[in-house]
C-alpha cells in the first residue's frame, strides 16, 4: 500500500457527557470512514473534552467542575472505548482519539491519553502525556513512557503525542529513531490571539511543522473545539478562552497541505510514502544523519538510538 488517505477530525466535544461524546465520535469516524479515511485523529482529550477550567480562579465553582470531569473520565477498558472500537471496525479506519483516561486503581487520577484503535477494532496503544503543561497539572497526572511506540499499519508506520509534548523534544526522537511515517499530533485547539505575549501556549502549526520536517513524516495537527457556546451555562464563569480548532495535515517537508480548518469539520489529505521515503533520503535524524558516537538515547533501559537491529 502506497497511498492513502489521512483525515483530521475537527468538532466540539459534548462537554462532561462522555455518552453523548461517544456517540458523536462514532458517527464521525463513520463520515470518515465513507470518505475513504485510512487513519481519523481527534484532538487532545476529545473524550469527553478539554478542561476548560482549569485556569479559572478557585472556588466552589471550580471545584464542582473539576469533581464531574473526573467522574466522566473514560476508563481504556470501559464500554466507550468498547463502542469507538466497533466504529472503527464499522468504518474501516483506524482511529487516533485523545481521551481524559481514568486510573483504574485509584478512580481518582486523570492522564491525558491518546488511544490507538486499529480498523480491526482492536486497541493497539495507548499512550499517557508524559507531562502536563501549566494549569493542566492541576487536573491530570503525570503519564509514562509505555505508549512510546510506534505501531506498524498497512499504510506506513504510526505515532503521537500530544500538545507539548512536541516541546520536550526527547519523546519525539524516541518516535523518529523507531521510524514513524504517519504521525498525530493531537492539540486542544489554536491558541488565543494573545498567545504570542503568553510563553506557555504551544504554537501548535510551527510544532507540528517542526516534527514532520524532522521525522520526514505526515503528520496530522487534529485540534480540538470549544466555543462559548459549547460550554454549559453553569461553567460559562469558568471559561477563561476559547479553543477554535485550525486543524491542518502537514507533508514530510514540513508544509501543510490541508487547512487550518474553522468550525466543525473534517480535514482530508491524500499521502504516500514515497513522499516519505523522499523526506527521509535527505535526513534521516537517527540512521544517516546523525552522530551515534557522540549521542545515545535509552528510554526505561532500552536504547531507542543509536539502533541496533539484528
Amino acid at each position: 500500500m502506497t497511498g492513502f488517505i489521512l483525515a483530521a477530525i475537527q468538532a466540539a466535544p459534548i462537554v462532561f457527557d462522555r455518552q453523548a461524546c461517544t456517540d458523536k465520535a462514532c458517527e464521525l469516524i463513520a463520515e470518515a470512514g465513507r470518505n475513504g479515511a485510512d487513519i481519523a485523529a481527534f484532538g487532545e482529550t476529545w473524550l469527553p473534552g478539554y478542561p476548560f477550567f482549569i485556569e479559572a480562579p478557585l472556588g466552589d465553582l471550580w471545584w464542582e467542575a473539576a469533581a464531574l470531569y473526573l467522574e466522566q473520565a473514560v476508563r481504556l477498558d470501559g464500554p466507550e472505548i468498547a463502542q469507538i472500537c466497533k466504529a472503527a471496525r464499522a468504518a474501516g479506519t483506524d482511529v487516533v482519539i485523545g481521551i481524559a483516561e481514568l486510573d483504574p486503581a485509584t478512580q481518582s487520577s486523570i492522564y491525558a491519553s491518546l488511544v490507538f484503535i486499529s480498523r480491526e477494532g482492536e486497541v493497539m496503544g495507548r499512550h499517557r502525556k508524559l507531562k502536563p503543561t501549566h494549569h493542566e497539572r492541576s487536573v491530570w497526572a503525570d503519564g509514562d513512557a509505555d505508549g512510546l511506540v510506534v505501531h506498524e499499519r498497512p499504510y506506513g508506520r504510526l505515532s503521537g503525542l500530544n500538545c507539548w509534548e512536541h516541546n520536550i523534544v526527547l519523546p519525539g526522537f524516541s518516535l523518529i529513531a523507531q521510524g514513524t511515517q504517519v504521525h498525530v499530533a493531537a492539540w486542544p485547539g489554536h491558541e488565543p490571539e494573545n498567545a504570542p505575549s503568553d510563553p506557555v501556549w504551544a504554537r501548535q502549526h510551527l510544532l507540528s511543522r517542526a516534527f514532520a520536517s524532522q521525522a520526514g513524516a505526515y503528520v496530522i495537527a487534529a485540534a480540538g473545539l470549544r466555543l462559548d457556546q459549547h460550554v454549559p451555562e453553569r461553567f460559562k464563569p469558568l471559561n477563561a478562552f476559547e479553543h477554535t480548532g485550525q486543524s491542518v495535515i502537514i507533508d514530510p517537508r514540513g508544509e501543510i497541505i490541508a487547512g487550518p480548518a474553522d468550525g466543525e469539520t473534517i480535514l482530508y489529505a491524500d499521502a504516500n510514502l514515497d513522499e516519505v521515503r523522499k523526506a527521509k533520503a535527505a535526513c534521516d535524524p537517527a540512521g544517516h544523519y546523525s552522530r551515534p558516537d557522540l549521542f545515545e538515547l535509552r528510554l526505561k533501559g532500552k536504547t531507542l538510538f543509536p539502533t541496533r537491529q539484528s
